[in-house]
């Protein structure tokens, strides 16, 4: 089973994505910052990161750096935000992103994004 680290300093957030990938069938943990979250995947990887960028502690451009520039097998992340510019996408390329959703992202959105980063569907 496929383990998904959902990274937000937003509860109804993580609780949104998690219903729904819970209900896709993903083993789905979270954390409420970055600092939290790359504790987590030091311990033990997961499968995809879903981030969020502003969040306290350490944002998700900040995670996204330190979690590539680790020595451990590097699984795909999508980052989620409610910032919508050009900048914002091509500053989370920057920091290791494989993909960028505007909030809300809507389930099959999501869901679809998920499965091609998870190689489960070809595009």
């Amino acid at each position: 089973m496929k383990r998904i680290l959902i990274v937000d300093d937003a509860a109804t957030v993580r609780m949104y994505h998690r219903n729904i990938l819970g209900a896709a069938g993903y083993l789905v943990e979270e954390a409420v910052n970055g600092i939290e979250a790359l504790e987590k995947a030091l311990q033990d990887p997961f499968d995809l990161y879903i981030v969020d960028i502003n969040m306290p502690k350490l944002d998700g451009y900040g995670f996204l750096r330190q979690l590539r520039a680790e020595d451990l097998p590097q699984a795909p992340a999508i980052m989620v935000s409610t910032e919508a510019a050009s900048n914002d996408q091509t500053a989370a390329y920057r920091a290791g992103a494989n993909c960028y959703l505007v909030k809300p992202a809507k389930p099959v959105q999501l869901l679809t994004h998920v499965r091609l980063l998870l190689g489960e569907v070809s595009p």
